[in-house]
Parts: C-alpha cells; structure tokens; sequence
C-alpha cells in the first residue's frame, strides 16, 4: 500500500502548501479534489496544467488520484454528464493522474453503466480509469460493485472503496471487500465518532472498524493507494490534517501487504 493525502482536508491552502504537508508526512500521493477553490479543475489551459504537475513531482510525489464530483448515475441527459466525466479524465491525463474519482448521485445502475460504456473508450486511450465511489446512492460495495459489472469495462473502471459509508449503511467490511474484490482499484480511509455521527475524528479514536478493514486488505494483498480523506472542508472545527496524518502512516505501516 501507499499513503496519499485528499486537499479535502486543506481548505484555503493552495497547491504547494499541500504539497508541503504530504511530503512532511511520509506521503507518497497526493489526491486533488477538483474544485475552484484548490485551483486544480478541468477548466486549466495547457500551462496550468504543466505547471501543477512539474511541481508535484518535483516534490517526489505523485497524483493518486483526481476526486471529481462527476454522478455517474445522476438523473436527466447523459451528454453532460459524459462531457464532464472526458473532460476530467483529460485533465488527468494532463497531470499524470491514473483515475477520476466519480460519485453514483442516482440509484439506476443502467444509467451509470450506459455513461461508463460510453467514456470506456476515450478512458483506454488515455490510460485513465473512472473510479466509483462507495458514496450517497450506492453506498455499499454490493450497490457499486453491481454498477461496474453492468458496465463490463474493466480496463476502463474500478471500484473506491470509502471505508466509512458501506460501514455506516449496515455492510460489514468483510462484505464490502468481497463485493469490491474484482474491481478494488483504491481505498481511503477515515474515522468518525459513529455511524449516525459523522463527524470526523482521527484514526482509531471513533467508531470506524479500521483494523478489520486493514486485516482483510492486508489479506488480500492489496498494494493501491490508500488515500487519508480528512473532511475538514465540510467539517472546519476538527484538527488540521497534519495532526492526522501519523495516524494514517501507522495504519498504512500496520497492514501494508
């Protein structure tokens, strides 16, 4: 496993700020949510672009991923969302990043494996995965995990395992795993004070069975990117992520494969 850090848990620091806290913390990735407000979005020219990863790598590190706001399901017409969805998977292409994070936001898996076929393509050629999160409408690995089988485009999808919300609506992490086994492409982690609240809290310190989940990873010798997802962007009274991330390199050191 390697240890990457989400800018979710950075608000108002910029690029290279972020770049100072991975590399102080034993982080080999670093995960950039895309938004306006971290400056790294898919409306950057061509030298914004350069200029974000010249100077990620120059740091020694590499982009783990992209966390987009794509809803691979999202009712109403597929255009927008495929055009949104090619766009981000360029950027990525652009920065290095090998995938796109993207979020169900409808509960039809026919309408997400129809948008996933449809970008498979274009994603191939660009060397760049779409990696559905365990989020909002399909929470838990079974729901995901019936989402890319419809879509049957493996070289072109996986699976993001979000540790807390299978958790939280009822899915045991053994469960969530087994569901996620054939598509597991990456795993962020996170603690919260339980599944009704939640607020986050640093590691080991809440409700989330991180141990199971690391064990059954370590199990199964999963070797992606684990990615600390810090939500201090919707959470600004909790600890700033420097305070967390030792936690998150101990878990990576207890269960790495």
């Amino acid at each position: 496993m390697r240890l990457a850090v989400s800018t979710l848990g950075m608000p108002g620091e910029g690029l290279d700020r972020a770049i100072e806290i991975a590399t102080g913390h034993g982080c080999q990735g670093l995960e950039l949510r895309l938004h306006p407000d971290t400056g790294v979005h898919a409306g950057l020219g061509p030298g914004e672009r350069a200029s974000v990863r010249e100077r990620v790598e120059a740091a020694g590190l590499e982009i783990s991923a992209l966390a987009g706001y794509v809803g691979i399901c999202e009712p109403g017409p597929d255009e927008p969302v495929i055009e949104a969805l090619l766009a981000d998977l360029r950027l990525a292409a652009d920065l290095g990043a090998p995938g796109v994070r993207v979020f169900p936001r409808g509960d039809d898996p026919a309408v997400g494996a129809r948008r996933l076929k449809a970008v498979a393509g274009p994603a191939g050629d660009l060397g760049r995965r779409v990696l559905v999160e365990t989020h909002d409408s399909m929470a838990t690995g079974a729901a995901v995990a019936g989402l890319l089988a419809a879509a049957d485009c493996p070289g072109a999808t996986g699976a993001l395992w979000d540790l807390l919300h299978p958790w939280r609506n009822g899915e045991p992490p053994a469960r969530s795993l087994a569901e996620l086994a054939p598509y597991l492409s990456y795993v962020q982690i996170k603690d919260a004070v339980s599944a009704r609240d939640t607020t986050p809290v640093p590691l080991w310190t809440g409700s989330v069975p991180l141990d199971e989940a690391g064990a059954l990873l370590r199990e199964a010798g999963f070797d992606g990117w684990v990615s600390l997802e810090w939500e201090r962007t919707w959470y600004p009274q909790v600890a700033p992520v420097e305070e967390i991330l030792p936690g998150a390199a101990e878990w990576v050191r207890r269960f790495a494969s």
